[in-house]
């Protein structure tokens, strides 16, 4: 596996790659790997002929009160796992290569950042974006590969490829959980044993909206209510949005006759954690 650490030298080994005629596929990370990213390696790879990654913690997608000074960076490890998956090239640059002193630009998509997380972080997508347009320009990738857990994320990277005209398939790959249910997040090692066991509540007030809808209830307001009812018993966990949007505007919808997606958020203790499902109409 090739480390490269500055865009001139990442560029010239993806061009190298793409130069031998393969096709490059592309997954986006802040490190602290677990299966869910390495899952999105393993479809990278199976859809691709060569694969990057990068291990970029983004400091423009963290509120001035979020945890990006205690974001796990446990670079060693991370980079035995990509190099036990056959990932051929890694970009892990610095602050400094990928935000130059004085970068004033940025990428907006409008009408979807504002929606879900972005209501609660304020900037926090204009930052992912921004960064995932960077790294597009640096690998020009063949596909790239993200997280269906990161739902609003994934709708909003689709959008600005879309309205930027950028030669990039978007790949959206499956959450994984826990045996128990839990999606997996590097944030999950902020947890303590306790609220382990209580972040639990997310998976499973979406499976009792999934129950619901399975039972015939196509009202929006009912399952999220239904969903809210289940969050109520797990008092020391604190909502932050519960809602049921159109996956691909990220408008709320009032009956769910097409694909919906069911987003739910939530605070154990400090540590901020999503999740959802999407309910085939």
């Amino acid at each position: 596996m090739k480390l490269c650490s500055t865009v001139a030298a990442m560029r010239a080994a993806c061009r190298a790659v793409r130069g031998q005629g393969k096709r490059l596929g592309f997954v986006p990370t802040m490190g602290a790997l677990h299966e869910g990213h390495l899952s999105l390696v393993r479809a990278a790879k199976a859809r691709c002929d060569a694969v990057a990654v990068s291990i970029f913690v983004n400091p423009t997608q963290f509120g001035p009160k979020e945890d990006l000074a205690k974001y796990p960076r446990p670079f060693e490890r991370d980079h035995e796992l990509l190099e036990q998956e056959g990932v051929e090239l890694l970009f892990a640059p610095p602050v400094e290569e990928m935000y130059p002193a004085g970068a004033v630009t940025y990428v907006t998509v409008e009408g979807l950042s504002e929606k879900l997380c972005g209501r609660s972080r304020p900037g926090h997508f204009r930052g992912v974006t921004t960064v995932v347009a960077k790294l597009f320009h640096i690998i020009e990738p063949d596909a790239a590969f993200f997280g269906q857990k990161d739902a609003a994320q994934a709708t909003i990277i689709r959008r600005m490829v879309r309205d930027l005209n950028l030669p990039v398939e978007i790949v959206v790959c499956p959450i994984v959980r826990e045996p128990d249910g839990l999606a997996m997040s590097s944030r999950n090692a902020y947890l303590d044993a306790q609220q382990r066991k209580s972040a639990l509540v997310l998976s499973r007030s979406l499976k009792e909206v999934q129950n619901l809808f399975d039972r015939g209830e196509r009202k929006a307001s009912r399952l999220i209510e239904a969903g809210k009812q289940v969050f109520a018993q797990e008092p020391s966990v604190r909502l932050d949005y519960f809602e049921i949007v159109d996956p691909d505007t990220l408008e709320a919808i009032s009956e769910v006759h097409g694909p919906a997606l069911v987003a739910v958020a939530g605070f154990v203790g400090n540590t901020r954690l999503i999740d959802n499902i999407v309910l085939q109409g």
